[in-house]
């Protein structure tokens, strides 16, 4: 069984997690899945950070340790996939599983890791937080909007780099049809929603393992659909 509740101790920085993406960036291959995603999520952490430094959150330290501890879920997978001794979480192995496929195309890298880490990261990191914080998700909602509306800007920047140009729509019909049925608006969604019911079962006896495990489990079989080669 995957261990899906981490301690709630001092979460790190996003600038020392940022750091961690920069790294992985230049040690991995370009076409590799994992770097795909990662050059994503890398963009996203910046993007946080300055945000932050700006004032632009309700509560910049509660944000910031939300983000942080998101980004710290991420880079604990790479490292239990890196390792060979730990199993990644069940919703980050169809990545891991296909990142040097040749037939999946990288916005289906990118997608399937923006699936994993907000179908599942993310209302962990969210429990995380509050438990860290000693505060209720609720107070922790508006600024997890903000979050999110980063994300959302950054998936629509991805979908217009990572998909094909108008001359191969035709030979790409498939991937534009994978590509449409995810939604991050809905994985969101899911995602705060998720977040409250964990709160709810924090301190009851063996459901909120079991709850996380499946709810780790679903995401993963989203990314297996979302990894299907179609070269």
């Amino acid at each position: 069984m995957t261990t899906t509740r981490q301690r709630p101790g001092a979460a790190g920085d996003l600038r020392q997690v940022a750091l961690r993406m920069r790294a992985l960036d230049a040690a991995l291959p370009r076409r590799d899945g994992v770097a795909v995603f990662n050059r994503v999520y890398l963009t996203v952490t910046e993007e946080l950070a300055r945000r932050g430094a700006e004032g632009r959150f309700r509560d910049p330290r509660a944000a910031s340790a939300l983000g942080t501890r998101f980004a710290e879920r991420y880079l604990t997978a790479v490292d239990a996939a890196a390792s060979g001794h730990d199993r990644p979480p069940a919703c980050w192995r169809p990545l891991f599983q296909q990142r040097r496929h040749p037939g999946v195309h990288p916005l289906q890298f990118a997608l399937a890791g923006i699936n994993a880490h907000v179908g599942h990261d993310l209302a962990l990191a969210v429990v995380e937080t509050c438990t860290a914080l000693g505060c209720r998700p609720d107070g922790l909602e508006a600024d997890f909007e903000r979050v999110g509306d980063v994300l959302t800007a950054l998936e629509e920047r991805i979908r217009e780099d990572l998909m094909p140009g108008p001359d191969l729509l035709d030979l790409a019909d498939p991937l534009t049809h994978l590509a449409g049925s995810w939604s991050l608006e809905r994985a969101r969604g899911a995602a705060w929603a998720a977040a409250r019911v964990l709160w709810g079962l924090r301190d009851a006896d063996g459901l909120y393992e079991e709850f996380a495990e499946r709810l780790d489990e679903g995401v993963g079989l989203i990314g297996r659909f979302l990894l299907t080669p179609l070269g």
